[in-house]
């Protein structure tokens, strides 16, 4: 029993009642995180009669899909889905190319500025994204690029791609120097050194970064909100917003499209997973 509780994580002189109150506390705060989900899914399978129903079952009487199939068929869910991740994939393709070019820059190249340009890369960290809304806006509107679905890129890549390329810098200074420097010798360019080796196998650090990326563009509510002004161009945040009526809100229908929107996102993490942990270790490269 004592050498199953205390599997690869735990010190060797770490004791059994320590070890069960560890495996508690976690048991505790999983359970803490995942009652509102189960809560969404209750309100979700619940029919309109026992909507503010008080039990606690995770499968409510009666249970069944209407509200699913509701949040296709009365809503513009799809379009909504549809616009969430055109915007998500095209930022995090974007934000990808910037920040794998600049911080690839910032790792191997000395040049004029390079302190000071990773300083203002991180002092842009310390602003929130809410403070360039109003000349944002303005700029927008002046150039006619305001309610453009494909204007939230501009937004959204700005505010991650500096801390896309603080990760990346980091991550490309782990990896020695020497193998691009045998690639060299093999008769690669730089260009091909860097698409070809560099980045394969920074696959951890590009995982992570496109992560933060496509999560910020994918939930992001406040900039949409003042960019995007016709429905049809509606993210699943300003979408899901809408749904909340003033006199009544159709609490079935909001939690399933809800839930449904945290599918794309729970794939992603499935995905790359793999590559999370290692993104943030060093020394994941082999020689």
């Amino acid at each position: 029993m004592k050498g199953f509780l205390r599997d690869n994580y735990f010190e060797r002189n770490d004791s059994t009642p320590k070890i069960i109150l560890i495996y508690l506390a976690l048991i505790v705060m999983t359970l803490i995180a995942v009652y509102p989900i189960l809560n969404i899914l209750a309100a979700a399978l619940r029919p309109d009669n026992q909507m503010f129903s008080t039990s606690l079952a995770i499968i409510p009487k009666d249970a069944s899909w209407a509200n699913f199939k509701a949040a296709f068929t009365q809503i513009q869910l799809t379009r909504w889905i549809y616009n969430s991740a055109f915007i998500s994939l095209l930022t995090t393709v974007v934000t990808l190319f910037f920040s794998t070019t600049a911080g690839y820059a910032f790792s191997r190249y000395r040049f004029l500025g390079r302190s000071g340009g990773m300083i203002v890369l991180l002092v842009t960290q310390m602003f929130p994204a809410t403070m360039i809304l109003l000349p944002l806006n303005i700029l927008l509107t002046n150039l006619d690029l305001s309610d453009k679905l494909w204007t939230l890129v501009i937004p959204y890549v700005s505010t991650v791609v500096p801390f896309s390329i603080w990760l990346l810098k980091g991550y490309f200074d782990t990896i020695p120097v020497s193998i691009e420097e045998s690639a060299y010798v093999d008769g690669c360019s730089t260009f091909r050194t860097f698409y070809t080796i560099v980045v394969p196998l920074s696959k951890p650090a590009l995982a992570v970064a496109s992560i933060f990326a496509f999560m910020g563009a994918w939930s992001e509510y406040i900039v949409a909100r003042v960019l995007i002004h016709n429905e049809s161009l509606y993210t699943l945040p300003l979408g899901l917003v809408t749904l909340q009526g003033q006199y009544n809100t159709q609490w079935g229908v909001y939690s399933a499209a809800a839930l449904i929107t945290v599918i794309p996102v729970m794939i992603i993490f499935v995905v790359l997973s793999k590559y999370l942990v290692s993104g943030l270790t060093l020394g994941s490269v082999k020689g």
